[in-house]
């Protein structure tokens, strides 16, 4: 009986231990979730408002997760589980990653576009019209994502808001440091006075002189950024055709912890590489 008693309380215990970590588990995956849906939802639901993409947050967090399934799900049927771990967390941070990267082609567009709008304002000013006439005029005849910025700034002007306020939330929404140029340089202008139409003119000119000066730049460091990325995946080729032509030799790699460890450093290593010869090659006008 005593020993029955002993292995009941034991167990007792050790289911009592399990409940307890199960909690202190399920806790702190609360607490990291409850931030990933602060720092990386909330911001990602920022960036996509600001190119017009609205979008609910429980369905972007639906996207990630199912991304993230369907990685998973390919790693587990297609490779093993070191390289499935990868998978569902490149899954789901991908969505996110994919929000930058439309972001940053969305400034890129938008930059260009503001060289061609600065020049037609300055027109339109030579012509009579108003500031917010011109930008209503400019916005009538321009594409996305400009005409979508200058619309919603003739809007709010509409409402009732400053002309001062609606540039700041303007440069607020789409962080460009040519539209920061122009609104410090509108504000100045408004104040003090000045001749819009020329100072737009001025701007346009500096503009396309970095735009020059950039071009220039790339074309220099590109052959730069090449052999960085040629020396960056030499270890993957080689690594892929000695898988193919001898997998005997390759496979007891995979089936080691010694194996993954040195893949591991081999990745960490090859990162830093490339975060090294970028920051080397690119040049900031």
């Amino acid at each position: 009986m005593d020993v029955i008693f002993n292995k009941g309380v034991a167990m007792l215990f050790t289911m009592g231990a399990v409940f307890m970590f199960a909690l202190l588990v399920m806790n702190v995956f609360n607490k990291a979730f409850e931030r990933y849906q602060e720092k990386y939802v909330v911001k990602s639901m920022g960036d996509l408002s600001d190119m017009f993409v609205f979008i609910d947050s429980r369905q972007l967090l639906i996207l990630n997760l199912s991304v993230m399934a369907l990685f998973l799900l390919i790693g587990l049927f297609f490779l093993g589980w070191f390289f499935t771990i990868i998978l569902g967390a490149l899954g789901f941070f991908l969505p996110l990653l994919l929000v930058k990267f439309f972001r940053r082609r969305r400034l890129k567009k938008f930059n260009v576009q503001l060289v061609d709008s600065l020049q037609a304002m300055s027109n339109a000013f030579k012509a009579g019209l108003s500031f917010p006439q011109a930008m209503e005029h400019v916005s009538l005849d321009s594409e996305a994502p400009l005409s979508q910025e200058f619309a919603l700034f003739v809007r709010e002007i509409k409402l009732g808001v400053s002309l001062d306020d609606a540039l700041k939330n303007m440069a607020e929404r789409v962080k460009c440091e040519d539209l920061d140029l122009v609104v410090v340089s509108t504000s100045i202008a408004r104040q003090l006075g000045g001749n819009m139409a020329e100072m737009f003119d001025t701007i346009a000119a500096t503009i396309r002189e970095r735009f020059r000066l950039e071009g220039k730049i790339r074309a220099l460091t590109s052959q730069g950024k090449m052999q960085g990325w040629v020396v960056a995946s030499m270890p993957l080729a080689l690594g892929l055709v000695l898988n193919w032509m001898r997998p005997d030799l390759m496979q007891p790699m995979f089936e080691h912890w010694f194996g993954y460890v040195l893949v591991l450093v081999i990745l960490f290593l090859e990162f830093i590489g490339v975060l090294l010869i970028r920051k080397i090659v690119n040049i900031d006008v």
